[in-house]
């Protein structure tokens, strides 16, 4: 989808005259780096997912072989009756037995403790960004996590006017704060994501569809980030996604103002902000 836009970007400008060859071919370096920074963050979150269902899952395994191993030595103790009268060999199985279970609960402490470490990353990170962006309406602004990765979404009434891309004045005191926010954070990526309605763009020269509206309102985004509130350029990657992501239906005045918005995600740089989780694992894994 995102050849199609860049594409369809590209002809119209070719067609009005206003792009050199050169700047088209460096349009197409651009974009080329922006799909593969896309396509490698969208790898690393599936991998990182699936590291953190693997911990679980590991974690529930120990935790049942303990229970076991629990279970075996209250019987053999149960048995024997007393200490004194276990045989040599009996004494060693319980000592291995019990040596097993400390084992088993550091790896399980080990891996609690990464998976905790991550959690109160993001929740410092949300609380964080919920303070910089003050008291703003929660209808019009919205930050919340998923998969470890986190999202403030911006109605585009705050940002554009009807079928516009260009940013308005309100929307630069609210891309301020969350740029205060982006620069504390210098080894964030941030990924601006333009989202529409389902109503067809008519009349316009300049804007064929709703992907060019959607790549559009990105872009005029991240120019007022990197040029006007100091965000380096190469932290960020602008996307649009036209009217195929919806929050709610399109059916009336109310779903299509909630569609149409704009989201600002915010990338612990993925391998990082997992990188705890996986040094966890190994440690665990060499007790």
């Amino acid at each position: 989808m995102n050849k199609v836009i860049f594409l369809a970007v590209s002809l119209t400008l070719l067609s009005t005259g206003c792009v050199s060859q050169k700047k088209y071919k460096a349009l197409q370096t651009t974009k080329k780096k922006a799909d593969e920074d896309l396509s490698r963050l969208e790898k690393a979150v599936k991998k990182c997912d699936g590291d953190v269902i693997s911990a679980n899952a590991r974690i529930k395994s120990l935790e049942e072989q303990i229970d076991y191993l629990k279970k075996n030595n209250e019987q053999l103790i149960s048995n024997v009756g007393n200490m004194t009268t276990l045989t040599q060999k009996g004494a060693e199985n319980l000592e291995k037995s019990l040596e097993s279970i400390k084992e088993k609960d550091t790896r399980i402490k080990t891996l609690q403790d990464a998976l905790t470490k991550k959690d109160s990353v993001t929740i410092a990170l949300v609380t964080s960004i919920k303070s910089s962006l003050g008291n703003m309406d929660d209808k019009d602004i919205e930050v919340n996590v998923d998969k470890g990765v986190v999202f403030v979404s911006i109605a585009d009434k705050m940002l554009f006017q009807s079928g516009s891309y260009k940013v308005s004045s309100q929307a630069k005191n609210v891309l301020a704060k969350v740029a205060t926010v982006a620069k504390s954070k210098p080894d964030f990526e941030l990924m601006v994501e333009g989202h529409t309605d389902n109503v067809p763009v008519k009349n316009n020269d300049v804007i064929t569809d709703n992907w060019d509206l959607s790549v559009l309102r990105s872009t005029s985004i991240v120019r007022v980030l990197t040029s006007d509130l100091g965000i380096a350029p190469e932290r960020i990657i602008a996307a649009g996604r036209s009217e195929y992501i919806p929050l709610v239906a399109n059916d009336s005045p109310d779903g299509k103002a909630r569609n149409r918005r704009t989201r600002i995600i915010l990338l612990p740089k993925i391998d990082q902000f997992y990188k705890m989780v996986e040094e966890g694992m190994k440690q665990a894994e060499k007790k």
